[in-house]
């Protein structure tokens, strides 16, 4: 079974699957060790980490897939990939879905809003009309190579025109091919409710928690109840390391040694058992014996 295979299973079976935002090797490697069934590869987390600028369409396709590429070497959980609008047009959608197909994408999450998007927990947002939208499931799904490759549709349009318009363009989507429906940014319990009433038995349901955004922030299990069978957390892990960074960083420039920190990192021994040291210097001992240990 593919990884793209093992994702479907997971969620035809009970209880909500969480799925840790990550945006490299490491951070995914992290998810992984740590036993969890699959990670988000978050466009916003990328563009922090690989620009260093906030989530407003500055991305390409080349550099989403260069870390999915990265990340799917290292590791073999399902990879749930944010492709944003898809890069463009229907016919930028069919290639985006071929190539992060082909670089590990177990899942490709699309979204309905206009170029250059947003992250869908920030205000001035703007949409695509719901054929467009439509054409761009229709394209994405005809151009998977696996029938088992997930396409998540995503409307923003709860921001823009309200739940009632959100909820007609997410069954919009469920027709035209979507595997998995994620309406972002609903307010409240009433809205979270609303959908998994009326899409969870047509389409499995994507929840996002964003520490700070739109939605309340509620334990998996709770949104598995509500109908929601895949939660993501998509910028936690970035924002967990870059908060530890910022205390190194002023422990650093205020004591001028890392010593008081200690406690508060990993040591050498620890990253390099987490990356692997010894099963790689193995695996070169099979082809070349005279490669000494590494410790």
């Amino acid at each position: 079974m593919n990884n793209s295979s093992a994702l479907r299973v997971r969620l035809d079976r009970p209880g909500a699957v969480i799925a840790p935002g990550v945006y490299d090797s490491l951070t995914a490697l992290l998810v992984e060790q740590a036993g969890f069934e699959c990670a988000y590869v978050s466009g916003a987390s990328v563009s922090f980490s690989r620009l260093g600028r906030a989530d407003l369409g500055l991305t390409t396709l080349t550099e989403v897939a260069d870390a999915v590429a990265h990340m799917r070497e290292r590791v073999a959980i399902p990879l749930i990939v944010d492709a944003d609008t898809g890069f463009g047009n229907a016919l930028n959608v069919r290639r985006t879905v071929r190539l992060l197909e082909r670089m590990g994408a177990s899942a490709i999450q699309l979204e309905d809003q206009t170029s250059p998007k947003r992250c869908g927990h920030l205000e001035g947002k703007s949409l695509v009309d719901t054929a467009e939208m439509v054409g761009k499931i229709r394209a994405a799904a005809d151009a998977r190579h696996d029938a088992d490759t997930l396409i998540v549709a995503r409307t923003d349009a709860v921001a823009t025109d309200g739940i009632d318009t959100a909820l007609e363009r997410a069954h919009a989507y469920v027709d035209a091919g979507a595997d998995v429906l994620f309406v972002e940014a609903l307010r409240d319990d009433a809205q979270l409710r609303r959908v998994g009433t009326e899409l969870g038995p047509r389409v499995k349901l994507l929840c996002n928690m964003v520490e700070g955004g739109k939605t309340p922030l509620k334990p998996a299990d709770e949104l598995g109840k509500l109908g929601f069978d895949l939660v993501i957390y998509p910028g936690a892990m970035v924002r967990v390391i870059s908060f530890a960074a910022q205390a190194y960083l002023r422990e650093l420039s205020e004591q001028g040694t890392t010593a008081g920190m200690l406690d508060r990192m990993n040591q050498f021994d620890q990253i390099m058992d987490i990356v692997g040291l010894q099963e790689s210097v193995a695996e070169g001992q099979a082809y070349a014996g005279d490669i000494k240990d590494a410790r």
